[in-house]
């Protein structure tokens, strides 16, 4: 661009003072005409690098995900491409053979099935028990119930003997009625004891329905979640299971394209997670620029940019500042038992990164990991000027096109 401006520049100095003679061509204005592009081309470039900064230094970059087996197992099928065949998020990446899995679900689900068939076992029998243990204490009731009657007739029927002997004694009753109220008084203690016998019976009974209850109880156990402890403890183990056997089918966890693809059918996974298997590199990335510290006073976030990349000769990619790194490795004080370096020693200042986004238009474009280029931004200030910078930008792009190899 620096060139083109100066011949332009030339052209009209030969218009000037060559070709038409407007002005004289002494040593004054030989110095004049030397001075001018030096100082204005000076200046336009430091301006330019205010308003319109430019990096030397763009990166692509994109998340890869190392592919790591839950579970281990022989690997059956590998239905996936290496390279830039696109795998959506959901997509299988591998099978292992699942029949071990599937044997311990089946396991579990039949101990299940038994401990549901025991435990429904269990509750009628506990229910068998709460029903003793109500007609136990319905029999004691009754047991009490009676024996109030009786002893409230025996006291009656005491009283009614000592009546009939004191009658007796003094010549007023006959020896008959006195024998008579005997009788029945022994006859209600009779009744009396029986009542009392029925009522520890009653109570023995109730003791033995609550041990019973109490045994079908511990039986059972405790409930988790509305569960008895037995099942849930099951259940648990078939989630696990099942779980497992799920494993056996890995998805692709995102929109992604696979690379270091090892694995093949017939291998054999440990499920370790230091063993990845394959990598997936992520089909949408970020595109940084790299700039000196005093290069981005005047930028912002929403600014208008462009690159290229040295992948896409003669391509110019629209985007926008999405932000700025304001931080670098140099700026941190990581804990540590030594002293920060300072000096001599210590590190240069490094850059700053400012990342982009790419405009909707070239979103489709293929950007490689780890692609390199150039980049600028343009900034609110000074809008005329940026044509010089875009046109820098454009000719550096299409110097892309050459090969500059010797063999």
């Amino acid at each position: 661009m620096e060139a083109l401006l100066l011949g332009i520049y030339g052209f009209f100095v030969w218009l000037i003072f060559i070709k038409f003679k407007w002005l004289p061509w002494n040593t004054q204005t030989q110095v004049t005409v030397a001075v001018i592009p030096i100082v204005g081309l000076t200046a336009l470039i430091l301006a330019l690098n205010v308003v319109a900064p430019s990096s030397a230094d763009v990166r692509v970059y994109r998340y890869t995900i190392p592919i790591v087996s839950q579970v281990r197992g022989r690997v059956i099928e590998v239905p996936i491409e290496e390279g830039n065949v696109p795998v959506k998020k959901g997509d299988v990446l591998f099978r292992i053979d699942p029949t071990p899995y599937q044997l311990q679900v089946n396991t579990l689900q039949a101990q299940l099935t038994t401990t549901a068939a025991q435990e429904r076992e269990l509750e009628e029998s506990l229910k068998a028990a709460e029903a003793k243990i109500a007609e136990a204490k319905s029999a004691i009731a009754q047991a009490q119930a009676r024996i109030g009657e009786v002893t409230a007739r025996l006291t009656l029927a005491r009283t009614r003997v000592d009546q009939y002997r004191e009658l007796a004694r003094t010549g007023a009753g006959t020896k008959f009625e006195l024998e008579q109220a005997e009788t029945s008084a022994l006859e209600l203690s009779g009744q009396l004891a029986a009542a009392r016998s029925a009522e520890l019976q009653a109570r023995a009974a109730e003791r033995q329905a609550v041990a019973g209850r109490a045994q079908v109880q511990e039986k059972l156990g405790a409930k988790v979640n509305g569960e008895y402890a037995q099942a849930a403890q099951i259940r648990a183990q078939l989630d696990s299971a099942q779980w497992d056997l799920d494993q056996t089918t890995t998805r692709s966890p995102c929109d992604c394209y696979v690379v270091n693809l090892q694995l093949r059918a017939g291998g054999f996974v440990a499920g370790l997670p230091f063993n990845p298997v394959m990598t997936l590199v992520e089909t949408t990335g970020s595109v940084v620029a790299f700039y000196n510290q005093n290069e981005l006073h005047q930028v912002a976030p929403g600014n208008e940019a462009e690159f290229s990349l040295n992948t896409h000769p003669g391509r110019v990619i629209k985007g926008t500042v999405n932000s700025i790194i304001w931080a670098s490795g140099t700026g941190q004080l990581p804990a540590s038992g030594t002293l920060p370096m300072t000096g001599v020693l210590a590190a240069p200042p490094q850059r700053f990164a400012v990342k982009f986004d790419v405009a909707e238009k070239d979103q489709a474009l293929f950007m490689a990991p780890g692609a390199a280029g150039n980049a600028a931004i343009y900034t609110e200030t000074a809008a005329a000027i940026h044509i010089l910078r875009k046109v820098i930008l454009r000719v550096g792009a299409l110097v892309n096109y050459l090969v500059l190899k010797l063999h």
